[in-house]
């Protein structure tokens, strides 16, 4: 099967590396200076330095080379990237199925990612999005890792599955767009939380108290927008919260150890040098769950830390104080 990754960064790049071993891989880069500095050096020293790209992927800057006798598309750009992306594609006239890797919401219209798609994409085109606990360092060394791909269109799921599921790389399939794509977006929020939580040195029971109390807010936003239940229970939901909550190597927790420790939001991100999707997706979810009427008060918590100027131990200090209520809610 021919398959074209549209986005050079970290994951469009390890998922490149942990497919080529089964498939015809073509990784198209939006900037050609980047692409002929990967093409030259077998490296991707701007987003995924330490890993060599093996020969067999095809690197360019031609989105119509990328997607010539393709099979399946994986667009692995940020959630900002994903609507321009679209567009490009619709414009070049494609007919291959379309599968996201961006866990988020549009920071602009609040929309999730197979919403973004409904808008962009023509209504006969298959499509599907891939999400679970998956660091791409772990993905390109070929360490194992499972995760869910979601379609509304079951039989597509579990075809698409079937053909990217490999050795250590297990894929599952589901038709609950919804709630993966919901998990998959609000658990960098959550990890943000869990870094405040542990730059403050709050300890285990406390994050704990924090990843499962997270889950919750989730499942609550996630099943009013029509998601299910065990959605959240399994690898999109509480596997990728964990992974995301408890991991050094995790962006968005790393940005809420530095917020714990008093450095403004700005220079956390400079110095992360890459995106952030939960500081993005909180201030869109934040606004949404208002406007919907879901509760959702570690979300607004972050939020303040983020833009209000609300010291970390403050905003701990309100979830502290809340009223108890009975754990189902």
């Amino acid at each position: 099967m021919k398959l074209a990754v549209l986005g050079a960064g970290a994951w469009g790049t390890a998922i490149s590396i942990s497919l080529v071993q089964r498939h015809r891989v073509v990784l198209w880069a939006r900037d050609a200076q980047q692409a002929r500095e990967i093409a030259a050096t077998r490296a991707n020293q701007r987003y995924f330095p330490g890993f060599t790209i093996p020969d067999a992927i095809a690197v360019t800057v031609e989105l119509a080379a990328a997607l010539e006798a393709c099979d399946v598309i994986l667009v692995a750009t940020a959630t900002a990237g994903l609507r321009p992306t679209l567009r490009r594609l619709t414009a070049a006239g494609n007919t291959a199925p379309v599968v996201w890797l961006c866990k988020g919401f549009e920071a602009e219209s609040a929309q999730l990612p197979h919403q973004i798609a409904a808008s962009e994409l023509p209504p006969t085109l298959s499509r599907a999005v891939l999400s679970g606990p998956s660091f791409a360092t772990e993905i390109a060394r070929g360490l194992p890792a499972a995760l869910t791909l979601a379609s509304c269109d079951a039989e597509f799921a579990l075809r698409v599955a079937n053909e990217l599921h490999d050795g250590a790389l297990r894929i599952y399939s589901s038709d609950d767009v919804i709630g993966v794509e919901v998990a998959g977006a609000l658990k960098n929020v959550m990890a943000i939380a869990a870094g405040i939580c542990d730059g403050l040195g709050l300890g285990y029971n406390a994050r704990a108290a924090l990843i499962t109390r997270g889950l919750a807010e989730i499942t609550r936003l996630g099943l009013k927008l029509g998601g299910r239940l065990e959605t959240f229970m399994g690898l999109a939901g509480a596997g990728d919260l964990i992974l995301t909550c408890t991991s050094d190597l995790s962006r968005n927790r790393n940005v809420g150890l530095q917020l714990a420790r008093h450095v403004t939001l700005p220079e956390a991100l400079r110095a992360l040098g890459h995106v952030a999707e939960g500081v993005y997706t909180a201030r869109a979810v934040d606004r949404l769950a208002r406007d919907i009427g879901v509760d959702m008060p570690i979300t607004r918590a972050v939020c303040r830390v983020m833009d209000e100027n609300v010291p970390a131990h403050e905003a701990v200090r309100e979830l502290l104080r809340r009223d108890p209520k009975p754990e189902r809610r």
